[in-house]
């Protein structure tokens, strides 16, 4: 039996949606102030920083993220509609810091009578700095609604198996296209955003999910010469999480390397940590220490990374069943 015609035979007054909740980012230069402010809750950046952050944003003709996830969103739903036959899961986007917010995502699904959704965020690993800030945005979007609609939120989805086997095709591609050194096998170095050390010590598992990611992609292809590093740490005095990017990249080129591959287990879009962060900063730091560095293709709209979703999004709809409601008191 289909999806769809699960969804159909086993109730009539369940509509299933799919939610895809996302950073957000800029339109154009002009937005990147009220951005930032949303970004950190109201509070200004000091403008040498808001500077620095627009110049970022210039170097790279601007973010595609929402171009980029909105893709994702449409090509989801057409894996949705292959699988389901006879039913109908539409699949709407939410962004925390920008248009389309979060609550117009939900509104939009609320209006198409969707009763009962499953939110992903589109950050594999979980922390309280980034999944729990879209828990409680996506909570404020729904407390109010008449009727509810009941929402099971993906709390994690770090290990699964339709994620990293994405990750690793795209892995393995980067391998087979760069080449390496005669006698050598390239060195990986896994990333992820940074998050304050605090964040850790109070017993958050975002640091222990992202070695997860990494170290179950690295055994899919057999690689022996890997690491995790953190990168994309905030403009503040507090320690954040490592190792550092640029450090490995320093013991790496006093082993002798002249090659890394980047691969951002952390990130699933082209976005300015990706094109600024790793394109231009990373790969003239490397260039300074005498190594060339490469980076993995983002997943963006890859069909085994879609096709991850689409199996994410289906276990947790056939797996509410069982449940009388999904609260939604998040």
């Amino acid at each position: 039996m289909s999806l769809g015609s699960r969804l159909n035979s086993e109730s009539s007054n369940r509509r299933w949606g799919v939610l895809l909740l996302a950073h957000g980012a800029p339109d154009c230069v002009e937005d990147i102030p009220e951005f930032l402010l949303n970004v950190r809750g109201g509070r200004k950046l000091p403008e040498d920083s808001v500077r620095a952050i627009t110049e970022r944003y210039t170097l790279i003709g601007g973010s595609p993220l929402l171009r980029v996830t909105m893709r994702q969103a449409e090509a989801l739903s057409e894996e949705l509609a292959a699988a389901g036959g006879d039913g109908w899961i539409p699949v709407a986007a939410g962004m925390r810091n920008w248009r389309p917010f979060i609550s117009d995502a939900i509104q939009s699904l609320s209006a198409a009578g969707i009763t009962h959704v499953v939110a992903i965020c589109l950050a594999p690993q979980n922390s309280s700095t980034s999944i729990g800030l879209y828990r409680k945005s996506l909570n404020d979007a729904t407390a109010s609604l008449r009727p509810p609609i009941y929402v099971d939120f993906v709390e994690s989805w770090h290990d699964h198996p339709g994620l990293i086997a994405a990750y690793a095709e795209k892995l393995r591609q980067s391998i087979c296209n760069i080449g390496p050194e005669p006698g050598r096998t390239i060195p990986v170095i896994f990333t992820a955003h940074s998050v304050p050390q605090r964040t850790i010590g109070a017993g958050d598992s975002y640091q222990a999910e992202v070695h997860e990611t990494s170290r179950r992609v690295a055994e899919s292809l057999n690689l022996k010469n890997w690491q995790v590093a953190f990168q994309s740490a905030g403009m503040t005095n507090e320690d954040w999480i490592g190792p550092t990017v640029e450090s490995v990249i320093d013991r790496l080129a006093e082993e002798g390397n002249c090659q890394a591959l980047i691969a951002p287990v952390g990130f699933v879009s082209d976005h300015v940590e990706i094109l600024y962060d790793i394109d231009i900063v990373f790969r003239d730091y490397g260039q300074r220490k005498g190594i060339e560095v490469w980076r993995t293709e983002s997943l963006n709209d890859s069909p085994l990374f879609i096709a991850a979703l689409a199996t994410l999004a289906t276990e947790h709809i056939i797996g509410a069943w069982p449940l009388v409601s999904r609260s939604a008191d998040l």
